[in-house]
């Protein structure tokens, strides 16, 4: 199939399915990513690794922004763009300095809370329908986090904690993303994130600077790649369809990361990690199953002609 017509099949997709297509993109790449980090770590410390994936995105962004015209990235939400990096920056350094501490697996297992994290803000936040089923996948995906983390049978220590911050920070992350989605360009979206977070992520750079050698500078133009990439992706993401129905396709990342870690680092997850991670993947899939049903019953309803008619929660 060549590649116009791969295109012309992709746009012809259901929002929820080129959603997911989006997200599925956008956590391998984060993934990839994961990797990248954890091999520089021993070069760079985690803030500047952060600080200088960020002016990567941001000058990568700057050739559209040329071509389009400074018009693309005008913006009336200043403030949703600065709430969205700031919770972004927290998210980066916390889950960057994660990165060194533990093994890749495991603490992508525990940021996999951050999915269940959304969809309780979807509901509290965006005021998109959550009903009890999801609620209940909701708390069962959490179970599954703490079959990872094993409270009183394991010590939960410093990196554990951290990973649940990051979790917590990515979520808000990945909320202010869908709130800006209804009204800014995805394109414009990173441009902005790029900016800001440059910015915000200076002054803990310059606390920990060290100048790198010439071949880091390679494999940070490679992470600046890699992250402006995923972050179009989920952008698009989020355009597409509700954020309680993406966010759970990112859980791809999981076996994604796990392969990677023993390839590179001869990292092998437990037993413990694999079953919580079924946990929180069977719980991420069943709430993506109901809010797809959700979906279906909104759009069928008026056609029936049965408007005063209630649609089951899920």
């Amino acid at each position: 199939m060549s590649p116009k017509a791969l295109h012309a099949r992709f746009l012809a997709l259901s929002p929820a399915a080129s959603g997911a297509l989006w997200m599925t993109l956008a956590a391998c790449l984060l993934a990839t990513l994961s990797l990248l980090v954890r091999s520089i770590s021993g070069d760079l410390h985690p803030f500047e690794i952060a600080f200088f994936r960020n002016v990567a995105q941001l000058v990568l962004m700057l050739p559209w922004v040329w071509m389009a015209g400074i018009a693309v990235i005008r913006t009336t939400r200043t403030w949703a763009h600065v709430r969205r990096s700031a919770f972004g920056i927290g998210a980066m350094l916390t889950w960057f300095s994660v990165l060194t501490m533990m093994p890749i697996a495991e603490a992508t297992a525990i940021s996999f809370s951050a999915p269940l994290f959304t969809t309780a803000g979807a509901a509290l936040f965006l005021r998109e329908q959550v009903g009890v089923r999801r609620w209940l996948a909701t708390v069962v995906g959490f179970a599954g986090v703490l079959l990872i983390i094993r409270p009183g049978f394991h010590e939960v220590g410093q990196p554990q904690l951290l990973a649940l911050l990051a979790a917590a920070l990515i979520a808000g992350a990945m909320l202010s993303n869908k709130s800006l989605a209804k009204t800014e360009p995805p394109n414009a979206m990173v441009v902005w994130m790029g900016v800001y977070m440059s910015i915000f992520s200076l002054p803990p750079a310059l606390t920990v600077w060290t100048w790198p050698e010439a071949d880091v500078w390679i494999w940070l133009v490679v992470l600046g790649f890699v992250a402006t990439a995923a972050h179009l992706a989920i952008n698009r993401a989020f355009g597409a369809a509700d954020a309680s129905f993406i966010a759970p396709f990112g859980f791809v990342q999981i076996p994604f990361v796990a392969a990677i870690g023993f390839i590179a680092y001869a990292e092998v997850p437990d037993l413990w990690t694999w079953a919580g991670s079924a946990v929180i993947v069977a719980s991420g899939i069943y709430i993506a199953r109901r809010e797809a049903k959700h979906r279906q019953a909104v759009a069928v309803q008026p056609a029936l002609g049965v408007a005063t008619l209630g649609v089951e929660k899920v």
